[in-house]
Order: structure tokens, then sequence, then C-alpha cells
């Protein structure tokens, strides 16, 4: 029975066991962040499409607002009004091509720090890094309790990510 293994069992764990069992716990769940991201802009690629097969925009967002109930004369309205107008077909592909994109990545992601993958680690120390500035930025432009807990969270994963890849400098455990 290895060592992974032997943490799982209910009995008194030295100080290794219980700081290899924090550390996969830790990855598992910054893991299951990275799968709701991929899975949360998945669903969107897929409603993207949608509007490709069945064209009109500018009929979807409209009924979009409306059912919100926002004003379709005010300028919130509009500036949706509008950049449904300027979305072309090919447009649409190339944003659901992305977005197919950046689901792949954070799936890969997730299945790496769930499996406790060094590399899947580096990933997630990488692209968290890079959307700190835009996070930042955002959050002095204007502060909501949204972005805040965006960077806040993007900003514990990337601390910890660093911490287990610098500071820490072991190898993580093998996955179960």
């Amino acid at each position: 029975m290895n060592l992974t293994t032997r943490i799982f069992h209910h009995r008194r764990r030295t100080a290794e066991e219980r700081r290899e069992l924090h550390h996969l716990e830790a990855l598992r769940a910054i893991a299951t962040v990275e799968f709701a991201k991929g899975v949360i802009v998945l669903l969107l690629a897929f409603g993207v499409l949608s509007l490709v097969r069945h064209g009109n925009l500018w009929d979807f967002v409209e009924g979009i607002l409306d059912f919100l109930h926002v004003d379709l004369d005010g300028r919130f309205a509009h500036r949706f009004l509008d950049l449904a107008d300027r979305l072309s077909d090919t447009r649409l592909w190339v944003l659901a091509t992305y977005a197919g994109s950046y689901c792949t990545l954070r799936f890969v992601e997730a299945y790496g720090l769930w499996k406790a993958r060094v590399w899947a680690e580096w990933v997630a120390l990488i692209s968290g890094a890079i959307y700190l500035p835009f996070e930042i930025y955002e959050l002095f432009r204007r502060i909501t309790i949204v972005r805040a807990s965006v960077l806040i969270v993007n900003l514990g994963i990337v601390l910890y990510m660093l911490y287990l890849r610098t500071i820490a400098g072991s190898q993580p455990p093998k996955a179960v």
C-alpha cells in the first residue's frame, strides 16, 4: 500500500501524511474551480454556436433584454444591440473557437491538478498570473463584489501555486 492510499484510511497520520493530504485536497479544490470555469465557457460557446445556426442575433439579444426588463431605449440596451448588429457569423465562429480552446485548456488543467501533476501546477500558475493585471485594472475601474471575489480567488490560486512550485520545493503527492 503506497503513501497516498494509506493517508485516506482512518488512523493517526504523521505530519508528512497530513501535509500531503492537505496538498492533494487543495489541488482538487482548485481543479474543481478550473473545471467549473471550463463548463461555463463551454455552455456559452454552445450558445454562441446556436446563434450562428439559428441566425438573427439582434432578435435574440432583444429578447434577453426584454426578459430582464431592461429599457430597450436605454444606453445599456443600445450598446448590446449595437454589438449584436456588428457581430457577423464569422466573428461568432471565431468567438466560439476561442471559447473552445479556453475550455479545453481548463479541462486539461483540471485533470492535471486532480491527478496532482507538476505540469498542471505550472499551467495554473501561469494562466492565473496572466489574468491578474486585467482583474486589478477592472477592479480599480469599478469596485464590485464579483470583481473583488474573482481577483481574490485567482490571487489565492496563483499564490498557492507559486508556493508549491518555489517555496515548498517538494514533489506533489501521487493522486489516488
